[in-house]
C-alpha cells in the first residue's frame, strides 16, 4: 500500500507567510501606483485680450504655469488704466494714481519689481467747497501708498516684458501684439474644437489669428459684455455682468514750467493731493511729488463720477475749460497753464462689482477678469488675473 506524506506545518506556516508578504507587497505597490499617478499635462494655446494689469497678470501666470499665451492689446502700449502720459514737460498719471497692498500674492509678486516701486507719502486734505477751504486733514494713511517709477505704466510694462521679449527670457512661449483690436470670437475653421479671433490693425488691416484652446478676456465689462454679443457666444456668460457698474472719468493733466524761475514763491497749495467734494472735481494730484518724477510743476485733475457721467459727450474744449475753472477754484493757481489737455475714460472707477474675482466657463474654454470683478483698485486686477490663471491652468 502506498502511503502519501502529509506536508509538515512549519512548511504549511512558511508557505502561508510567504503569500501573506506577496499580496502585501503587491499591495502597496499597487497604492503607491494609485497615489503617485498624475494626469499628464496639457499645454494649451491661450489668447489674453487686454493688456492691463489684469490681463498681464493672468498672462504671466499661464506662461508660467507652461502654457503658451498669446498677448493682445488694441493700443500702442500696455497698461490700460495703469497709464502715463508723456509730454515735453514731464509724464502724467491720467490713470491711477497709486496702488496699496493687502493681499499677499501681490506683495510677493511687487518683491520681482523694487526696481520700478517707490513709496508716495502725499499729504492728502479734503477740502470743503469750491474756494478750496479745507474741511479736513485725511487721517494718516492705515497702509502705505505706492507709485511706479518713472510712471505708473512701469509696472505693468515690467512684469510685461518677457511675454514682448520672450527670446531674452529663455525663449518663453509668448508673443504680445499691440494696435490690435478683437472685434469677433468665432470657431477655428480648420479645427472645430479650438478658437479664432478676428481682429483689426490701426491701419483699418482685418487679420484672423486662430489656434487657440481658450480665450480670456481682461478687458472692461461693457467691452467684454459687447465682443460676447457679436461673437453670439454664451448668455450666460454676458448676464452675469449686467449688475457691474463702472463709472466714466474725465482726467485733466497742466503744466506751468515758469513755475520752476529762481525766485517764484511756491505755485499753489501746500498739499500734494486732495481728494475733493467740489462738484466737478474729485481728486488733485501733484505730479512732480511723485517720487522719480520730473521737477516741473504739473497736475492732474480728476472729475467726480457724477459730473463726468453728465458731461461724457461733451466736447474736450469745453470739458477743459471748466474743469481748469474748477481746478483754480480749488487751488488757488489761477495762472494760465502752459500745457493742458484732457482725456476721457469711459470706464474708469467700479461703483458696482461683480462681487467675484473671475468668470471662468470651462465648456467653453473661455474666461473673464478685470479689476471690475472686485472693485476698482490695482490690486484687484491683479487679483482677478491671478486667479482666473490658476483656474485654468
Amino acid at each position: 500500500m502506498t502511503t502519501t506524506k502529509k506536508p509538515r506545518a512549519s512548511a504549511l506556516a512558511q508557505s502561508k507567510s510567504s503569500s501573506k508578504t506577496a499580496n502585501k507587497t503587491a499591495a502597496k505597490t499597487a497604492s503607491k501606483k494609485t497615489r503617485t499617478a498624475q494626469p499628464a499635462f496639457v499645454q494649451r494655446h491661450v489668447a489674453v485680450v487686454g493688456a492691463g494689469m489684469a490681463g498681464v497678470a493672468c498672462a504671466r501666470t499661464l506662461v508660467q504655469a507652461g502654457h503658451r499665451v498669446t498677448l493682445i492689446e488694441k493700443s500702442r502700449g500696455l497698461g490700460g488704466r495703469m497709464a502715463t502720459r508723456r509730454t515735453e514737460f514731464g509724464g502724467f498719471d491720467h490713470g491711477t494714481q497709486y496702488f496699496t497692498v493687502r493681499d499677499e500674492r501681490f506683495a510677493k509678486a511687487l518683491e520681482t519689481a523694487q526696481t520700478v516701486v517707490r513709496p508716495w507719502s502725499a499729504n492728502t486734505v479734503r477740502v470743503l467747497d469750491d474756494k478750496g477751504r479745507v474741511l479736513a486733514s485725511a487721517p494718516p494713511p492705515t497702509e502705505p501708498h505706492f507709485v511706479a517709477k518713472p510712471g505708473m505704466s512701469a509696472l505693468v510694462n515690467y512684469w510685461a516684458e518677457p511675454l514682448v521679449q520672450p527670446a531674452l527670457h529663455g525663449k518663453l512661449a509668448a508673443s504680445t501684439l499691440t494696435g490690435t483690436r478683437v472685434t469677433h470670437i468665432e470657431r477655428d475653421a480648420l479645427h472645430p474644437e479650438q478658437w479664432q479671433l478676428r481682429a483689426e490693425d490701426t491701419d483699418g488691416g482685418q487679420h484672423v489669428l486662430g489656434g487657440f484652446d481658450r480665450i480670456v478676456l481682461a478687458m472692461p465689462h461693457l467691452q467684454t459684455h459687447d465682443l460676447l454679443l457679436a461673437s453670439g457666444h454664451s448668455p450666460e456668460l454676458r448676464h452675469q455682468l449686467d449688475a457691474v457698474q463702472v463709472a466714466p472719468c474725465w482726467t485733466l493733466m497742466v503744466a506751468y514750467p515758469n513755475a520752476m524761475q529762481p525766485g517764484l514763491p511756491h505755485l499753489g497749495p501746500q498739499w500734494n493731493a486732495a481728494r475733493s467734494v467740489h462738484h466737478r472735481i474729485s481728486w488733485l494730484a501733484r505730479e512732480n511729488s511723485k517720487p522719480g518724477r520730473e521737477p516741473i510743476e504739473r497736475w492732474t485733475v480728476q472729475a467726480s463720477p457724477a459730473w463726468s457721467i453728465k458731461h461724457l459727450e461733451d466736447d474736450e474744449e469745453r470739458v477743459k475749460a471748466k474743469l481748469l475753472k474748477g481746478f483754480a477754484e480749488i487751488t488757488g493757481i489761477r495762472a494760465t497753464p502752459t500745457h493742458a489737455v484732457v482725456h476721457r475714460w469711459r470706464f474708469a472707477q467700479t461703483q458696482k462689482p461683480l462681487g467675484l474675482s473671475h468668470i471662468y466657463d470651462q465648456d467653453l474654454g473661455i474666461g473673464l477678469c478685470g479689476d471690475w470683478c472686485l472693485g476698482h483698485r490695482v490690486e484687484d486686477a491683479f487679483v482677478s488675473g491671478l486667479e482666473l490663471a490658476l483656474a485654468m491652468a
